[in-house]
């Protein structure tokens, strides 16, 4: 697997699982790195208690000390920025929603915002308030639709009208239909890969811009397909480890893109014909 990061305190249950997984890949590119926060300090130029908030989910980090890490690790940092952007997103909702409750609360004394205080004077004070909290949320609802935009409407432009073609129909419920996945050690799963409208599909996954870094039916699909493409990733188990990323840097060398060893929409576009 990589990483060993027993030593780490668990995250809270509370956070969002976009941010978990940018946590999780900052912690084992630190672990990789062998340097402590003190010594992360003095080469990213932000703190060692920064730096404790970042790894342990207290705060979103901005997105210069992800680049500054990626930086001192000595890794590309398109990967942590494409899971910093989806995990900033997910921060400003829980930002938003965390002060909305308060738009419908009375305040001190029984009045409501914009109704007069006690003594005839009108209440100002959480007008501001309010307006805040409604830009923030339609911000945060435009970014979403402009992330779901480029994520939806991109893919399958290539697909001679926009919309999901016969095999992505079929195939749309393939990785639910195997359940929730779970890692078992030792377990592989079978690679029955067979083409259909020109692209090719293991039966566990139809995605075609999941960037993968965290167990799953996509990361199955992804080993199958490599290994029919004859990048042996080291065995169908769904754990994108060592052996995965070698074969994706070997079928991204022969297929001209960047070896970075990330799976993300262009080499899904590979891995799928």
């Amino acid at each position: 697997m990589g990483w060993n990061m027993s030593r780490w305190r668990p995250l809270p249950d509370s956070l969002d699982d976009r941010v978990r997984q940018l946590v999780v890949q900052l912690r084992r590119l630190k672990d990789r790195s062998g340097l402590g926060l003190s010594s992360l300090e003095s080469k990213t130029g932000y703190s060692r208690s920064s730096w404790e908030r970042y790894l342990n989910g207290k705060a979103l980090p901005p997105r210069q000390a992800v680049e500054e890490l990626a930086r001192v690790g000595g890794v590309e940092p398109t990967r942590l920025l494409v899971l910093h952007e989806v995990a900033e997103a997910a921060w400003r909702e829980r930002d938003a929603a965390a002060d909305v409750p308060a738009l419908s609360e009375s305040a001190p004394g029984g009045s409501t915002p914009g109704e007069s205080a006690p003594g005839g004077e009108p209440s100002t004070a959480s007008a501001p308030r309010s307006r805040s909290v409604l830009i923030g949320i339609c911000a945060a609802v435009a970014l979403g639709a402009l992330l779901v935009g480029l994520l939806i409407a991109a893919p399958w432009k290539d697909g001679g009208g926009g919309g999901k073609g016969a095999a992505e129909t079929r195939h749309g419920a393939a990785g639910s239909s195997h359940g929730t996945f779970a890692y078992r050690p030792g377990k592989t799963y079978p690679c029955p890969v067979k083409r259909e409208n020109g692209r090719a599909y293991a039966g566990y996954s139809t995605t075609r811009t999941a960037i993968l870094s965290q167990p799953g039916w996509e990361v199955v699909e992804a080993q199958c397909l490599l290994r029919h493409l004859g990048f042996d990733p080291g065995g169908a188990d769904g754990v994108y480890g060592e052996n995965t990323t070698r074969a994706v840097k070997r079928l991204q060398k022969k297929a001209g893109l960047p070896t970075d060893g990330i799976v993300g929409p262009h080499t899904w576009q590979v891995l799928r014909g």
